[in-house]
């Protein structure tokens, strides 16, 4: 019997031509809209409902936020409980978000790797589940599921943006693409410079580590993407860009005019690709964009960021 998704179907929008410099009308997939605050949950929540089923009592999960938060609502709702290990470099806002669901938050290590591995280490001990963060085919599978809500609505798009990090929205973007008979249709990858990972591989033809992650967008803080996603250059039409902090910082504000919602930087790499690249839309008629949220971002955030960069 198929399991019941935590996430929910989340609503998609038109903007009109004018709102952005690609002179196009855009679709916008409002993943921020999910219960976890992203599109984190559509994957995590379907990895955690797995490992459950096959008799987890416990999970551990490594985050910068984003995953961490969705892996502590599916706990929630599965009524297990959620450890959730996070980097030094996790605010303390986005800390007391995810303890306010319930789950216990541990503080280990300078990055994600170092977040990564305690967690891993953690869970082998205790014989709990271990969610990771993006790199598994269940949290594709998961993902992919904001393709089938897109295509089932009757809306048709021709080529799909999206914010990349580790990887596994991307992944779950092309596995919902392929599954709906849309393997031709193009996704545009970006990334913030200073958190460019899968950008530094595509550019290198390997997979590359980046030495630190100095971009504000952490969210995207992937030093290196899963291998499954690098592979993906070589099987479909994937195209990669890069967008600057104080641009993604400026199409965050742009859209919370707009649509009256907050969005983390790392979201906003995504919207700020309709002006900053908008030559590379216009052979286009229709683009897709992932608005994929984050829990780190708040009013007070943006107007910090605001004064920082603009």
């Amino acid at each position: 019997m198929p399991l019941s998704p935590l996430h929910i179907e989340t609503p998609l929008l038109r903007t009109s031509a004018d709102y952005s410099k690609s002179g196009l009308p855009l679709w916008l997939k409002l993943d921020a809209l999910q219960p976890s605050g992203s599109f984190k949950l559509r994957g995590v929540g379907l990895l955690c409902q797995h490992e459950v089923a096959k008799g987890a009592k416990e999970i551990f999960c490594a985050s910068g936020g984003n995953a961490g938060i969705a892996a502590a609502v599916a706990g929630k709702a599965l009524g297990v409980p959620v450890t959730i290990v996070v980097p030094e470099t996790t605010s303390a806002e986005v800390r007391t978000r995810i303890a306010a669901t319930g789950a216990k938050v541990m503080v280990h290590g300078s990055v994600f790797d170092e977040a990564n591995a305690h967690a891993v280490a953690l869970a082998a001990e205790r014989k709990a589940a271990y969610v990771h963060p993006y790199d598994h085919p269940l949290l594709w599978e998961g993902h992919a599921t904001l393709i089938d809500e897109v295509v089932k609505s009757g809306a048709e798009f021709d080529c799909v943006v999206t914010s990349v990090g580790g990887g596994g929205l991307l992944a779950g973007i092309v596995e919902g693409l392929r599954r709906n008979g849309l393997s031709d249709v193009p996704v545009i990858a970006v990334e913030t410079e200073g958190a460019a990972s899968f950008h530094a591989a595509a550019l290198a033809g390997e997979r590359v580590t980046l030495p630190a992650i100095t971009s504000i967008a952490n969210s995207l803080g992937a030093r290196q993407v899963a291998q499954h996603v690098f592979d993906l250059l070589e099987t479909h039409p994937i195209e990669s860009v890069t967008v600057t902090d104080a641009e993604a910082v400026a199409a965050c504000l742009k859209f919370a005019d707009a649509q009256r919602i907050l969005v983390e930087p790392a979201c906003g790499a995504a919207l700020a690709v309709t002006d900053v690249h908008a030559d590379r839309l216009s052979r286009f008629k229709a683009p897709l964009i992932e608005v994929c949220g984050g829990i780190g971002v708040s009013l007070a955030a943006l107007e910090a960021w605001r004064a920082r960069f603009l």
